[in-house]
């Protein structure tokens, strides 16, 4: 199945969303909802913003999850750590995953980066092993720029 044309609709709507508003606070709740609520089989879709020295839990949508992550721990701390998308098929497979909820499979986490400076990440699970691809990672890499672009980081 071709993801484009549903990314496509996405990435139209979440510039609409995030043209109107410079709170990433704000632009990380409607952007999670949009997320959870447009792409198939998911079951969490949300932000971790950084504070000091971690990742600490911000909008998203799904079950409880989380509060605190450390740098470099899990998929999320990775992708922190690295500045750079961490895509996992099977979660199961990966050294040191935190398992926040057991339904989940695999997982993409997006670093959103403004000016150089890590803001936090986008975290994305599924159900499903191997739901994310390169296409996820392309479109999803488009989205958290959109998202830094338009919020006051």
């Amino acid at each position: 199945m071709d993801k484009t044309p549903i990314y496509q609709s996405l990435l139209q709507a979440a510039r609409a969303l995030l043209e109107a508003e410079t709170d990433p606070i704000a632009n990380a709740a409607n952007l999670s909802a949009l997320l959870f609520n447009t792409l198939p089989d998911l079951n969490w879709a949300g932000f971790y913003i950084l504070r000091q020295t971690g990742l600490v839990l911000g909008p998203f949508q799904g079950k409880p999850a989380c509060v605190r992550i450390a740098l470099g721990k899990g998929v999320c701390g990775t992708a922190a750590a690295q500045q750079k998308t961490v895509l996992v098929k099977d979660v199961h497979a990966f050294a040191g995953h935190i398992a926040c909820d057991a339904a989940s499979n695999s997982e993409i986490v997006v670093p959103i980066i403004k000016e150089g400076k890590l803001w936090g990440v986008l975290d994305i699970d599924s159900p499903l092993k191997a739901r994310f691809d390169e296409t996820d990672q392309h479109f999803l890499e488009q989205l958290a720029d959109l998202f830094a672009r338009y919020s006051h980081l």
